[in-house]
């Protein structure tokens, strides 16, 4: 949550959730609920049989935006070359929610937050019918 206040973000304090598709579905609803416009998760984006944070992330989502993802992953490579089998998700909850799921590990938070602060201000004004500038 820290990295998303130092990048200007007003966040309210993380959320634990257990793993699992209907634990997470049913926590990113009631933050769409709540009117959450960024929700950001941590972790389960792995290939371990409890890894199933997109899963139920697929499950709330509208649309996908897969370039936010492709970019998590590309950025990641820096650190690892595990970051390849991130399975992260980013796509919006019409009207104006996104959605992003990070890797758990602190250095791709790190580096997933400064792709987010680029890339979130934008998705956010669009959603709230801004213009394509």
């Amino acid at each position: 949550m820290s990295l998303l206040r130092e990048a200007g973000f007003d966040c309210a304090d993380a959320v634990v959730v257990a793993d699992g598709v209907d634990s997470v579905a049913t926590a990113l609803r009631a933050l769409i609920a709540e009117g959450t416009g960024l929700i950001v998760t941590t972790g389960g984006t792995g290939i371990a049989p409890t890894d199933r944070t997109p899963e139920g992330t697929a499950r709330v989502l509208d649309r996908e935006i897969p370039g936010i993802a492709e970019e998590l992953r590309r950025r990641g490579l820096a650190d690892t070359p595990m970051a390849v089998i991130s399975r992260g998700l980013a796509g919006i909850v019409d009207p104006g929610t996104l959605i992003v799921n990070l890797p758990g590990s602190t250095r791709a938070v790190a580096s997933g937050i400064a792709v987010i602060a680029e890339l979130a201000p934008h998705v956010l004004d669009q959603l709230a019918g801004g213009d394509h500038s």
